[in-house]
């Protein structure tokens, strides 16, 4: 039985977004920034978001454990909010608090909806902002 997809947002920190994209490297999940480029671009003491809106099963690699696929709001070295995604192991996302109120997750939301993805603000800031996988 597939876990039910939350309908939340949650807030992480830039360490603990690192842990997550280090653990998404771990799995190879194929959504995901490298690990050294968010090293690189996010801004240090920065809060940033994760809202699950897709269940990712591999049925042709069933090694592969399930996924979230959440969608992301980055707050990058510029002060801009940026969006990407990242796949997340459900126990993974269960264990992140819920610290959001439901105003401030609709904000988010919205937010994201309107951020330039990743790609288009590496593209604007110049070829050595590129991800290298």
């Amino acid at each position: 039985m597939t876990p039910t997809l939350p309908r939340t947002v949650r807030a992480v920190d830039t360490a603990q977004l690192l842990d997550l994209a280090q653990e998404a490297a771990m799995h190879s999940f194929s959504q995901r920034l490298p690990v050294d480029w968010l090293q690189e671009h996010l801004a240090a003491e920065a809060t940033h978001y994760l809202f699950p809106t897709l269940v990712q099963r591999l049925r042709h690699r069933p090694e592969m454990p399930l996924q979230w696929r959440c969608q992301q709001l980055l707050t990058v070295r510029t002060g801009e909010q940026i969006w990407g995604l990242l796949d997340v192991l459900p126990d993974t996302f269960d264990k992140i608090p819920e610290t959001l109120d439901a105003a401030a997750k609709k904000d988010i939301v919205s937010r994201i909806g309107q951020a330039v993805t990743q790609r288009e603000w590496s593209e604007r800031m110049g070829p050595e902002e590129m991800p290298r996988n």
